[in-house]
Order: structure tokens, then sequence, then C-alpha cells
């Protein structure tokens, strides 16, 4: 066997180790760049769709290199591991991300209450809000309003969704409220607690998407000395929001009922 042959399937491994780290450096970059706003959001999201492939490529590429390997007797040691791993988790994170886009629809403002939402005084809803809310194709929903579309979308997606009923009261809620917004790393903008609001940001971790969101407690009829909490996560730029928002207010009222039960 001659040494070329023999020293192939090491060249074929750090190259796919380098195609699966520049798939994941290209993502980190993008998302980096959109964060510190050196370039708009659309175009970091956008390169994610040249750091899939090239990741992909590179765990394909690992293969090769390992069978080819095994074939000649040569150990391509701990890149051609290293590139497959990689690959695989860089790939399950975003092929998670692309089938739960394709799972919800693709709206960005989530509320536990619809016919009444809770307002923003300090922080302002986005003015595009419901500018393009998707009819998914059916007609019955092209039929309808933004507004009442969007309603219908959000009913058929987040219908667990709901006011949350707890015993302590008002002014108790709203100050669990703002720890808990606080101790998420949330930048509280403004507490009311005559109006028992709550406005606050939320920050993505990589991309550094800020979505807003407003937490209402009011006190409840059905309760002597309970409350109803309301709460709306809104996101502040695209189209869909993969789901963040709903997973949010979820998250977010579970810690609230068990700091305030």
């Amino acid at each position: 066997m001659s040494d070329g042959k023999a020293i192939w399937p090491k060249r074929l491994s750090w190259l796919a180790l380098a195609l699966s780290l520049g798939g994941i450096g290209i993502a980190l970059i993008a998302a980096v760049g959109t964060g510190a706003g050196w370039w708009p959001y659309g175009s970091g999201l956008g390169a994610l769709r040249y750091a899939l492939p090239l990741a992909l490529a590179g765990g394909v590429l690992a293969i090769a290199a390992w069978i080819g390997g095994r074939r000649k007797g040569v150990r391509t040691g701990w890149p051609t591991g290293l590139a497959l791993v990689t690959s695989l988790l860089f790939a399950g994170y975003l092929g998670n991300m692309i089938f739960t886009a394709r799972t919800v629809p693709a709206i960005h403002d989530v509320a536990t209450d619809l016919d009444d939402l809770p307002q923003f005084s300090r922080l302002t809803v986005r003015s595009d809000n419901l500018d393009k809310v998707p009819d998914q194709g059916r007609a019955e929903l092209k039929a309808l309003p933004p507004e009442e579309r969007w309603k219908a979308l959000h009913r058929q997606a987040y219908g667990d969704l709901a006011p949350l009923r707890v015993t302590a009261t008002p002014q108790a809620v709203l100050k669990e409220a703002e720890l808990l917004a606080r101790d998420r790393g949330w930048t509280v903008a403004a507490v009311d607690p005559a109006a028992g609001i709550l406005e606050a940001t939320a920050t993505t971790r990589f991309f550094r998407f800020k979505d807003d969101v407003v937490v209402r407690v009011r006190p409840d009829p059905a309760s002597a000395g309970g409350s109803v909490v309301d709460m709306r996560s809104i996101s502040r730029v695209g189209g869909s929001d993969v789901g963040v928002n709903a997973r949010r207010v979820r998250a977010f009222l579970n810690d609230l009922k068990e700091r305030t039960a």
C-alpha cells in the first residue's frame, strides 16, 4: 500500500472536522452579528442555510474517512469522531428548530386571553404586528380579518394557554412576578401596582432577539383575596417565533403558580 493511499483517510478526517466546525462557526458569527446589530436579522437567519449543509457535509465525510480508514488499516483518530459528533449535534439542534417551525403557525404574538388582551403602556406593540398573519392555504382563514385569523390560529396551536388563578393577593402576585422576571434576566420596563401591570423585555440567548412581555394581575371575582393573572409575549421582529413566546408564557406562569400557590 502506497503512503498516498494510506494517508487519504486521515486527510479526509481533517477536512470533515474543518467543515463541521466551519458550519458551527458560520452560525455563531451570524448569531453574534445579528445580536450586535451588524446586519439585519434576516441576513443572520439566512446564513443558517449555508451553515447546516456545511456541517452535514462534514459529518458525511467523517463517516467516509472512518470507513476508508478501516478498509486500509489506518486510524483516523479523534478528528473523525469530533467531526461526526459536532455535525450530529448541530444538525439535531437546527433540525429540531425547523421541525418546530413547521408544526406551529407563523405568528409571534401570544396571550392567555385573546378577548381581553393585556395591554402595554410603557412598551409599544410593533406597528406591523398583524400585517402578515398567514392563512395556511385555508379558504376559511383567508376570509377572516387579520385579527380574527390570528385568534383562530392561536386557539388552534396554543389552546392550553389560559389565565392563571392563584390564592395570593394581586399585590403579592405582582411582586413575585417582578422578582421572577428579574431572575430570568429580563429587563423590567415598568411596574404599576395600581394597574397590576408588569412590562419587561426578554432577550434570546444566541441571536439576541428581543420579545416584549406584559403581565396583568387583577382580583379574582370568584375567589376572595385571590388573583387572575394574564400574560402576553410579542416578538419585536420576524413573522414566526417558532413557538418561543408560548413556551415563555407557559414556563413563567408555571413558576409563578409555584411561588404564589
